[in-house]
């Protein structure tokens, strides 16, 4: 097995992990030398032929698995934890993700696969999906289906990453930076030395996860879950878009936090490194202020969350948009829909059924 790796020079490696059957291709997974032995931020997808990249990824890097000192999770993503209870397994690391996502990774661990086809249903029921969509769903749930839960066997984290912390890492100055948005819990970390560049502007480098990518936007959706607070009630229940959390905000938020670090140099977990992270942080603002002002003029006619998701603009026409996709749209048009709510231009119609929503 051989393995893309890339020396970002400094101690900082990258390893490009496959991702089964995604058009995404592989995460990158970056190696951190520090005094104690390296550490990897993120594993990658739990796949055997992702984990035989990894181990090769490593050595090509100079060091065995057993060297690894740390694991340090951005979120829990599968495509960036999936990996993680092999390599402690393998290594002894530790393996340290924000509190926030680790809640979530306890809960998928503990929750019954029927806790979760009913929360799909309550949520799907009160956008408004139509009964061919519902139809699958319901059927799943009466023959007892949905037994193949997602992040099953990823680790539970040995320790937390505090905002604003400085990581326990001998030999390297590396601040953790809460990033809400993508996950509740995702974190970008910033490597506080020069860059090898002396000639890069900025100041030092920043591993940015999902949350700055230099080509594509990441999924912003509903952060609810399975009892969790502002979740539907039942199968029947109607979501308020005013309630519950604010991914979005909390990503725009985030965002300009990142702008304000003005790292030399940006290492994501996709696509490839790149500079100038205050011009991509600018270019996403604009680009989800655009979607929310397009947003508002669908809603000068009242349409649930449903029709909203269907009206949008994605990478290809609804009708070609696969059946488990269109539930993640579902899930970004209410996010989006919900900043709109608390930011006074968008309102729930009263009497609506399921509920509609119209421009303010």
């Amino acid at each position: 097995m051989t393995a893309q790796v890339t020396d970002h020079k400094g101690g900082v490696w990258s390893i490009a992990v496959p991702i089964p059957d995604n058009p995404l291709g592989h995460t990158l997974v970056h190696l951190l030398e520090t005094d104690r032995g390296p550490v990897l931020v993120d594993t990658g997808w739990d796949d055997p032929d992702s984990w035989d990249t990894l181990v090769a990824g490593v050595t090509a890097c100079g060091f065995a698995l057993t060297d690894l000192h740390g694991v340090l999770i951005t979120h829990h993503h599968p495509d960036h934890h999936g990996l993680s209870a092999k390599v402690r397994e393998a290594s002894g690391a530790w393996i340290a993700m924000h509190a926030a996502d680790t809640a979530v990774v306890r809960r998928t661990r503990e929750a019954e696969p029927a806790q979760w086809l009913d929360y799909l249903l309550a949520r799907l029921t009160a956008a408004g999906a139509p009964d061919e969509h519902l139809a699958p769903l319901r059927k799943a749930r009466a023959t007892g289906g949905g037994r193949k839960l997602p992040g099953l066997r990823a680790a539970l984290p040995d320790r937390g990453i505090d905002p604003g912390e400085l990581l326990d890492l001998p030999g390297r100055q590396v601040r953790a930076i809460w990033t809400p948005g993508h996950t509740p819990g995702h974190v970008c970390l910033h490597l506080e030395e020069a860059h090898p560049s002396a000639r890069a502007p900025g100041f030092g480098r920043l591993f940015s996860g999902d949350h700055l990518l230099p080509g594509i936007t990441p999924h912003i959706g509903l952060y609810e879950a399975p009892d969790s607070e502002g979740a539907p009630p039942g199968p029947h229940g109607a979501a308020n878009a005013a309630e519950g959390t604010d991914p979005l905000g909390d990503y725009l938020d985030s965002l300009e936090r990142v702008g304000r670090l003005g790292p030399a140099e940006v290492l994501p977990a996709h696509q490839h490194a790149f500079t100038d992270a205050g011009g991509r942080v600018r270019a996403l603002i604009a680009h989800h202020q655009e979607r929310l002002d397009r947003l508002r003029a669908l809603l000068r006619e009242p349409r649930t969350v449903w029709e909203l998701a269907v009206a949008m603009e994605w990478n290809r026409p609804w009708e070609q948009i696969p059946y488990g996709s269109r539930n993640i749209a579902v899930s970004e048009a209410e996010a989006h829909l919900r900043r709109l709510v608390k930011l006074g231009h968008a309102e729930p119609v009263p009497g609506s059924g399921p509920v509609r929503y119209r421009a303010v």
